[in-house]
């Protein structure tokens, strides 16, 4: 069975993630980064698993590229 979507708002993504209002806009604009999604006219929230699935793949190529070994002196 399908998890129902959970949205996130500005706050909530901006905990979870660990970047700044201002970072999370600029990505977006560049398209490095899920969009929002419009539930009214001044209400916008994230989705939450666009947002873990880009969490993921940042987590998965920063490993990838050993930065983690550099980071940590080994």
């Amino acid at each position: 069975m399908n998890q129902p979507i959970r949205m996130l708002r500005l706050p909530a993504v901006i905990q979870k993630t660990g970047l700044s209002r201002s970072q999370i806009y600029r990505l977006v604009e560049m398209g490095s980064f899920p969009g929002q999604v419009h539930l009214g006219e001044r209400t916008a929230a994230w989705i939450e698993a666009e947002i873990e699935q880009w969490l993921t793949e940042r987590i998965n190529r920063t490993r990838a590229a050993g930065v983690e070994g550099k980071a940590s002196g080994t």
